[in-house]
């Protein structure tokens, strides 16, 4: 059986068109004679009908699915964060005027930020988080910006067969409020984020939610984790898939390496190559 998110091309079909198409299984079912029959994507669109395994040839690609970090992987979010951070911080009368000090803060779960680097109670921490908050909606989102090329680069990934997701320790309302002002949010198949319940906490546990929605967790060789911190890094070996660490975020070679990246790449062509 082909696993789902392989790349496959079309050798056989009824429809002249499709011969000759690349694309990649989207799911597959039992036939009526025992065999197995596959649903296609080529691009964005699902053909119709089903494809038989004698129809399709495997093709050879490390990755189908790419799992993308937000903060400071497709976004410089930096300023935005650090200041809503201040603004928290301040509420308990704790004066960070140098904003590099709260770089850390990018990264992580919010919370876990507060009591790690300012030693907060899980009580104090909470009401930090609703600060913080309550400064991110109104100013601090737009305190951000894609890094150059990202769209072209996202846009170019989807017109090639890949399917695209995105695993980030914003909450998901945040998330989704996010892609949506940048204008990005039609280039993700999946968004998997932090949910307001805290059933999700750690990047781990995101990055499982989003494999179990699209169907992958008997795929995971085809998904690769792309991100700039440790946090990323050590997600998705605990998870049990390859990672990708890019320098152009907020952490740098030794963290990555550190944290264990399958791959370490200093720029957008660096990561074409891989992928």
């Amino acid at each position: 059986m082909i696993t789902i998110g392989s790349k496959i091309q079309i050798i056989k079909s009824d429809i002249d068109a499709f011969v000759g198409q690349v694309g990649f299984v989207e799911g597959h079912a039992p036939d009526s004679d025992d065999q197995t029959i596959y649903k296609i994507r080529v691009g964005d669109m699902i053909l119709p009908g089903w494809i038989r395994e004698s129809e399709m040839v495997l093709m050879n690609r490390p990755y189908s699915t790419l799992i993308f970090d937000l903060d400071g992987c497709l976004t410089d979010s930096g300023i935005g964060i650090m200041r809503c951070a201040q603004y928290a911080l301040e509420k308990f009368g704790i004066n960070v005027p140098v904003l590099e000090r709260l770089r850390p803060f990018v990264g992580p779960p919010l919370e876990d930020s507060f009591k790690q680097f300012f030693g907060f109670s899980d009580e104090d921490a909470a009401k930090a988080v609703q600060y913080y908050r309550e400064r991110y909606f109104s100013r601090g989102k737009y305190e951000q910006h894609l890094y150059p090329e990202i769209p072209e680069f996202l846009k170019h990934l989807r017109k090639n067969g890949y399917r695209l997701a995105i695993a980030t320790s914003k909450t998901i309302n945040q998330t989704l409020e996010v892609l949506e002002w940048l204008g990005i949010s039609k280039c993700f198949d999946n968004v998997a984020a932090r949910d307001e319940q805290g059933i999700l906490h750690t990047k781990a546990d995101v990055i499982n939610s989003l494999l179990g929605s699209m169907g992958l967790n008997n795929s995971k060789r085809s998904c690769v984790m792309i991100g700039d911190r440790k946090y990323d890094i050590e997600g998705a070996r605990q998870v049990g898939i390859d990672s990708i660490g890019v320098l152009w975020g907020y952490g740098d070679y030794e963290e990555l390496k550190a944290a264990g990246a399958t791959h370490i790449v200093e720029t957008l062509e660096d990561l074409s190559k891989i992928i």
